[in-house]
């Protein structure tokens, strides 16, 4: 399904029926990247997934993707569904969306889920890894592709999912230089969003790869600690929804039965 958005378009699709989780995707990715966590889910609910800014055939929305105007585009989407509660899950940078999104609706919100993803903001060493990346991308953006994803997984799954990696360069490949750039400059300006822990309006889940090259998993402990928010750990990196299936899918819909189950 298409949306008019701000001189461009939206594409996100609808599988199921029921109450309502939204699936948002992460840097480098698109809808796509939830085909099995969304036909499990979908059996029970109604299942949103949404190509973000610059990323699969949603088009881009100027020179920066701010995660706040990411969640702006979300939420037009969800109008358009006319839905009013549900649980945000969201993956690496998905996630960011998804929790700027509970900080500027709280009472939209049902649940949230960062999956291998953090509240805090980056820290001065990662920003200057972006401004690099940014670097790369406008030079050689097949390159950085190639060399970005299987980072995502943790070393010794590499080889294993070979195959999944090459689809995953092979989709990132279509995107355009100015989606790539757009989503790391926004990422490298978002807020800090731990507050969401604390505010405790809805229940909070982390699901994190104990060797997740990307974040490090001390942290995410560390954020977590004195919140009610839980954490589910996986052995694997920054792709659980892959390199940890089945885990992944069980604990979200354990998550999602007790988010629609909780009294606010």
């Amino acid at each position: 399904m298409i949306l008019s958005y701000k001189n461009s378009q939206v594409h996100f699709c609808t599988e199921g029926k029921g109450r309502a989780v939204v699936l948002l995707h992460g840097f480098l990715e698109n809808l796509s990247m939830w085909e099995n966590v969304a036909a499990t889910l979908s059996e029970k609910y109604l299942v949103v997934c949404i190509d973000l800014a610059g990323h699969g055939k949603t088009g881009n929305q100027g020179y920066i993707h701010r995660v706040e105007d990411q969640a702006d585009l979300v939420r037009a989407v969800l109008a358009k569904l006319r839905l009013r509660k549900y649980v945000l899950v969201g993956h690496s940078m998905g996630g960011y969306v998804a929790l700027a999104l509970a900080k500027q609706y709280p009472n939209n919100i049902k649940g949230l889920c960062l999956m291998n993803s953090t509240a805090s903001p980056d820290s001065p060493k990662k920003r200057q890894h972006r401004d690099r990346a940014v670097r790369t991308v406008k030079k050689h953006p097949q390159s950085f592709v190639k060399m970005a994803i299987p980072q995502l997984f943790s070393e010794e799954n590499r080889e294993r999912y070979s195959t999944e990696i090459k689809q995953l360069i092979s989709e990132a490949c279509k995107m355009s230089v100015q989606g790539m750039v757009a989503a790391l400059e926004g990422m490298k300006i978002r807020d800090d969003f731990r507050s969401v822990y604390r505010e405790e309006r809805f229940p909070v889940m982390l699901m994190a790869g104990t060797k997740d090259p990307v974040l490090t998993y001390p942290e995410l402990v560390e954020q977590v600690r004195g919140t009610r928010a839980e954490l589910r750990s996986y052995q694997g990196g920054h792709m659980s929804h892959l390199e940890n299936t089945d885990a992944c899918i069980r604990d979200l819909t354990g998550f999602l039965k007790k988010c629609y189950s909780f009294n606010l």
